[in-house]
């Protein structure tokens, strides 16, 4: 071979050598990028990628068990607030002609299902009374005055 031809091999096997060591440069930063990304995920390096993925996938199920119960606990405690006493109404009034001041009051203290009771104390110048009838559903089955 003369000196020409082997010039133009020596330089097609560089470039081919520069076009490796690219292709290498390349498959270098992808594999230090799978390597961040699987740090992300837990991983140390030491640890496989399905190991991982099995390993999240338990916390996904843990999670969404937590989840479930969360939601059953918010349901119950929907259920305890709509069954408190938390609807009050007060009125004050002259129960009889000749008495000011408004002495006299009607209580109604009810839960969200209209279940309760009704205090009426009906006060008079020798005497005080004080009534208690229940409410359920709204409705009592002694009637209210």
């Amino acid at each position: 071979m003369d000196s020409s031809t082997l010039t133009a091999v020596a330089l097609a096997a560089a470039g081919v050598a520069l076009l490796a060591l690219a292709l290498a440069a390349a498959a270098q930063l992808r594999l230090a990028r799978v390597r961040r990304d699987f740090a992300t995920l837990d991983g140390d390096g030491s640890t496989d990628i399905a190991r991982v993925a099995a390993g999240q996938n338990h916390r996904i199920e843990r999670l969404t068990s937590e989840v479930a119960a969360l939601r059953d606990h918010v349901a119950s405690a929907e259920e305890d607030v709509r069954q408190s006493l938390r609807n009050v109404a007060v009125v004050r009034y002259d129960a009889f002609g000749d008495m000011g001041g408004r002495l006299s009051f009607s209580a109604a203290i009810v839960d969200d299902l209209g279940d309760g009771i009704v205090l009426s104390s009906i006060h008079a110048r020798g005497e005080s009374r004080t009534y208690a009838k229940g409410i359920v559903g709204g409705k009592s089955s002694i009637t209210l005055t």
